[in-house]
């Protein structure tokens, strides 16, 4: 894992956080290659898949609330392609609301999951991909929280240019009150 001391590391883990405030379910992903907006939106895809349609069958849209830096920034054409692309095959409307920069703190996934994950493994060492997963996964609290964590071991490529094409395939409809940070990305269908 990567440490203090690089040269002892075996690996980097990098944790993508999905929190369920309905149920108090985290989902983490945790990859080894780097914080992409393919990453970001494989991880929410592999929490619908797992859980987020079985919890929640009905619904025909889906709300994320996102921190406004990488991997999926607001500003990120590739993140919102990424999410068109979710939205075709699950058929959900998809709306963000980016936290401005600086406000993540604010963010219930820092406070009601990732502190209870670091909590968790105070003052251990992550020595390995399976201490790192088994700490998230044994992370609990009074107020019945519980975590999943799966890994991805995809290889992710950074400073992938989108096209034109992709760029204007996205169904981006921009929300009235800061539409730069608050957005709703509708399902198309393919041919």
């Amino acid at each position: 894992m990567d440490s203090d001391y690089p040269s002892d590391a075996v690996g980097v883990a990098i944790p993508y956080g999905i929190y369920d405030i309905t149920n108090n379910r985290g989902y983490v992903v945790v990859g080894s290659s780097c914080q992409t907006p393919e990453f970001a939106v494989n991880s929410i895809r592999a929490w619908w898949v797992n859980e987020g349609k079985q919890r929640f069958p009905d619904v025909e849209s889906l709300l994320i609330e996102a921190d406004g830096g990488n991997p999926n920034s607001y500003r990120s054409h590739r993140f919102k392609y990424a999410l068109q692309k979710f939205a075709n095959v699950h058929r959900l409307v998809v709306t963000v609301c980016h936290y401005p920069t600086g406000a993540s703190k604010w963010h219930p996934i820092e406070h009601r999951l990732f502190s209870q994950i670091s909590n968790n493994w105070h003052g251990t060492p992550l020595t390995s991909f399976e201490v790192v997963m088994n700490f998230i996964r044994t992370t609990r609290t009074d107020n019945g929280l519980r975590c999943r964590a799966e890994r991805d071991e995809r290889i992710y490529k950074t400073k992938i240019p989108i096209t034109k094409e992709q760029k204007e395939s996205i169904k981006l409809h921009p929300h009235r009150i800061h539409p730069e940070w608050n957005y709703t990305i509708r399902p198309v269908t393919i041919h």
